[in-house]
């Protein structure tokens, strides 16, 4: 509001052929330059202890990358995920923690499209390296997968078959 009272009451523009033509004269314009002051206001998302959202993403980052270091180790090495477990749980916790990853990469992708950086820091500073840590194993899923595929011809289905715990 203040910069249209500013332009409403400035005084009007001198025609171009009152100016002085002589260069050696300076030019006096009829007032001073404005400058453009912008602040951002802080918004609940970076005060503070963050989300419900933020805090089950660390959590989930934190513990499935570990697990799909290990699954990656041992499809690599033998050719098939991790083995079901008591109750399938191993292979549960596997399966979850591929859908945490592609979740939390997939959240920092649309939050960077949105925002033009990606997700923010987080207490400590988890936030930040749960995201990168979540690049780093998309991309040696992406890496293992392909030799997987290369070497065998597949990969290995999301339930357990005779070939690999039958």
């Amino acid at each position: 509001m203040e910069a249209a009272k500013m332009l409403l009451f400035s005084p009007s523009p001198t025609s171009i052929t009152s100016l002085p033509l002589n260069r050696a004269t300076p030019r006096r314009w009829p007032h001073a330059p404005l400058k453009v002051l912008a602040m951002a206001k802080e918004t609940s998302d970076d005060a503070g202890g963050g989300g419900v959202a933020e805090k089950a993403a660390i959590i989930g980052g934190l513990v499935s990358t570990p697990v799909i270091g290990w699954s990656l180790y041992t499809l690599k090495t033998t050719g098939c995920g991790l083995p079901p477990g008591p109750g399938g749980s191993i292979g549960a916790l596997e399966g979850v923690s591929y859908l945490a990853v592609v979740g939390i990469v997939a959240w920092s992708l649309y939050t960077k499209a949105k925002t033009g950086s990606g997700l923010p820091n987080g207490p400590f500073g988890l936030l930040g390296a749960v995201e990168g840590l979540s690049y780093l194993s998309l991309l040696a899923i992406l890496v293992v997968f392909g030799l997987q595929f290369l070497e065998q011809g597949s990969i290995p289905g999301p339930l357990p078959s005779d070939q690999c715990f039958g």
